[in-house]
């Protein structure tokens, strides 16, 4: 028996193969076999924008949606300007700090790169 690879959605071991897709019977999700090699593949992560550009270490971006701070009646407004910020791995993808606000962390889908 050859070792597929689990489901990237859901972790399931039950995957199969149909044709070039793998497909999970316990969520439903199927991926393609380049999305699964993608997948594995233990290179740098890539950080992209809401319009999908690259984001490094030290780019200016700007907020497209007005973004509540939970804890607190302030608001980063849109079109704030956000200089050098730092790429960081979990469910905020950018530190930073905002004039004004300070220090906080913000979500890649939430800038775009100025």
């Amino acid at each position: 028996m050859s070792a597929l690879p689990n489901c990237p959605k859901c972790n399931s071991e039950l995957t199969y193969e149909d044709g070039g897709q793998f497909i999970c019977p316990e969520c439903g999700h199927e991926w393609s076999a380049s999305e699964s090699a993608a997948a594995t593949d233990d290179g740098p992560r890539v950080i992209r924008d809401a319009n999908g550009n690259e984001l490094k270490d030290g780019d200016t971006v700007t907020v497209i949606k007005d973004l509540k701070i939970k804890g607190s009646s302030l608001v980063v407004k849109v079109g704030t300007k956000v200089r050098n910020i730092r790429l960081t791995d979990g469910d905020h993808d950018i530190d930073c700090k905002i004039d004004g606000i300070g220090a906080m962390g913000l979500k890649s889908e939430f800038v775009k790169k100025a």
